[in-house]
C-alpha cells in the first residue's frame, strides 16, 4: 500500500527517487519551484531540458504530459517535469490538472522509483485555488495504481497550501 503524506519543506532538499517539478512547456525554466529546481540542480538540468526538446518534445511539452530528466545536483535520482494548466488562460479542466498527477506517477513507474515528491502544481503562478488542486491532486494520486512506489509526499512551501492538503488527505 501506498503512503500518501503533505509535509511543509523545501522541494529540493527531498531525497524521494524522484521530484516533480511544475515546469512550463519549454522547460528551460522559470519562476517558482521550476526556477528553484534549475538553480539547485545545477546547470547540466537545462541542458537535459534542451535535450528533451531536440529529441523527444520540439514543440514544448503539453500541458498534462510529464518527461524525466536526471536531477544532477538534486539529492534525489529524477526530475519530472510537468506542465500544469494555466488558470489566468482559462486553463481550468480538472482533468488536465490530474493528468500532470497521473502522468508523473507514470513516469515515476517506468523508472522504477519507489517514493516521490510532489509540489502544489498550478497553485501558484498559474491561479489554481489551493483547496481546488489539493483536492484534485489527492484524488488523482489516490486513484491511480502506482505501481512499486512506496510513498507519495506532497511538499508545500507555505501555511495555506499544507492546510489544503492536509484537509483533502482527511
Amino acid at each position: 500500500m501506498t503512503s500518501i503524506e503533505a509535509v511543509r519543506g523545501d522541494l529540493t532538499a527531498e531525497t524521494t527517487d524522484a521530484i516533480v517539478n511544475a515546469a512550463n512547456s519549454s522547460l528551460l525554466g522559470g519562476g517558482g519551484v521550476d526556477g528553484a529546481i534549475h538553480a539547485a540542480a545545477g546547470p547540466r538540468l537545462l541542458e537535459a531540458c534542451r535535450r528533451v526538446r531536440r529529441t523527444s518534445w520540439p514543440d514544448g511539452l503539453p500541458i498534462g504530459e510529464a518527461v524525466a530528466t536526471d536531477a544532477f545536483d538534486l539529492p534525489c535520482r529524477w526530475v519530472i517535469h510537468t506542465v500544469g494548466p494555466n488558470a489566468h488562460r482559462g486553463q481550468t479542466d480538472p482533468a488536465l490538472l490530474a493528468s500532470c498527477f497521473t502522468r508523473s506517477l507514470d513516469i515515476a513507474a517506468e523508472l522504477g522509483a519507489t517514493s516521490i515528491a510532489f509540489p502544489a502544481v498550478s497553485a501558484g503562478a498559474y491561479g489554481w485555488d489551493p483547496a481546488d488542486v489539493a483536492r484534485i491532486a489527492v484524488q488523482a494520486v489516490r486513484e491511480h495504481p502506482k505501481p512499486g512506489i512506496e510513498l507519495v509526499r506532497f511538499v508545500l512551501f507555505g501555511d495555506r497550501l499544507l492546510d489544503a492538503f492536509r484537509h483533502a488527505l482527511t
